[in-house]
């Protein structure tokens, strides 16, 4: 096997600027699967870290029974709240977790009324976090000690046709489903720039939702918050063995439609990156295919010597197989240097944070991931292909006849 890997080796450089045209080729190609990979890290961590923590967090710890009825969003308490939140800020990867009372109900004024996720919350703590507190374009963000005062999205303020100061009642079901209502006054106002938010969740303090639906001193959920997306399992995994009693979710379970958008785009990249490897690898096959025809001699001195088809065709497959990696290590190497380069300058995004409702999330700049898995993935896709079309040429090679081949002009 090494003297086959030699001899297609030695072979591969016979055409010293057909193989570099091809290499680079599949190697340009290589390049930008590796930079998208890493671009689509940053945009993962920029836009979809925004929207787990402005949705509810990375991962909820809810009572026992919880998920089971989770799209009512009942208000069963969970226990001992302040035993997870220990438990889970002990952990390096947490940076916060904070009690949340969540569930449904209505806003109405004389406008109409809109049904709208009510979302009691520690602000102190969801203040380090949430982008709700970074866009509050009017009045102010939430403070622990305020009372009948509520922050509603832009598109809310828009469709009720209110301003800060203003009044709304806020109506949902307690426990007991007894109806609850309470007039209170809006103090801020945000934009994150998705509207589908900013018209269905409004803020109010963890004690003004307390005694709204007569949960004093309780909460309904846990959020935690984790210094990177991907870190969800490791960080279930530590808390489940101390927190047994409690139903652990991540954002993945919770909101799974984020996890279709990103898994989405993952699979149109890699779909489009195998289509632009397919049509280098047209490079790869032309390229054998001369080869064939140019050392028809050569291969009836092998074949004179000893060589079966079998191994005639192995020489032919592996140099396709080299070429295809010798893109590919040098696809790898601009490709990390191209990430590692944004990864640290990062890459302006401002200018085209309209363009989409969830680009809005972007605070400005995008800082690219380096995946080294990825950039194996893609190497061994390139090998594939690679091999694929040299598979062709190698068998027509292997059918020369020694005699043939040896009078061949």
């Amino acid at each position: 096997m090494i003297v086959y890997l030699r001899l297609a080796w030695r072979n591969v450089w016979r055409q010293r600027r057909r193989t570099l045209l091809i290499a680079i080729a599949m190697g340009i190609i290589m390049t930008l699967l590796v930079f998208y990979d890493g671009l689509l890290g940053g945009f993962e961590q920029a836009i979809y870290n925004n929207a787990i923590q402005l949705l509810g967090g990375n991962i909820q710890a809810h009572a026992l029974g919880y998920n089971a009825k989770a799209a009512r969003k009942p208000l069963l308490p969970i226990h001992n709240p302040n035993r997870v939140i220990k438990a889970a800020e002990s952990h390096p990867d947490v940076i916060v977790a904070s009690q949340r009372i969540v569930t449904g109900g209505m806003v109405t004024n004389r406008e109409g009324a809109f049904a709208v996720s009510i979302i009691g919350i520690e602000p102190e703590k969801e203040a380090l976090i949430t982008p709700v507190a970074k866009t509050i374009i009017q009045g102010r963000y939430l403070q622990p000690e305020d009372g009948d005062a509520i922050v509603i999205g832009k598109g809310l303020a828009i469709a009720m046709n209110v301003d800060v100061g203003d009044r709304l009642t806020v109506v949902s079901n307690a426990r007991n489903t007894q109806t609850r209502q309470r007039t209170m006054t809006v103090i801020g106002i945000y934009d994150v720039g998705v509207p589908s938010v900013e018209k269905t969740m409004i803020y109010l303090s963890l004690a003004a939702a307390q005694r709204l639906f007569r949960l004093e001193g309780q909460a309904t959920e846990v959020i935690i918050s984790l210094r990177r997306i991907g870190q969800e399992p490791t960080v279930i995994r530590a808390l489940s063995q101390d927190l047994p009693e409690y139903e652990l979710s991540s954002w993945e379970d919770s909101f799974p439609e984020l996890k279709e958008t990103m898994e989405l785009k993952t699979s149109v990249m890699v779909m489009i990156g195998v289509f632009m490897l397919g049509i280098a690898s047209i490079g790869i096959f032309n390229s054998l295919m001369m080869a064939v025809f140019e050392r028809t001699r050569e291969i009836g001195i092998l074949g004179a010597l000893g060589l079966r088809p079998f191994e005639i065709s192995l020489i032919f497959l592996f140099e396709g197989v080299l070429i295809g990696l010798i893109g590919a290590s040098l696809g790898a190497i601009l490709g990390t240097l191209l990430n590692a380069f944004f990864a640290y300058y990062g890459m302006d995004y401002s200018a085209f944070t309209t363009l989409t409702e969830y680009t809005a999330l972007i605070s400005g700049r995008i800082y690219t991931q380096l995946v080294p898995h990825k950039i194996m993935q893609h190497a061994l896709t390139v090998a594939i292909i690679s091999a694929l079309a040299a598979l062709y040429p190698a068998i027509e090679a292997s059918r020369r006849e020694p005699a043939q081949a040896l009078h061949y002009v």
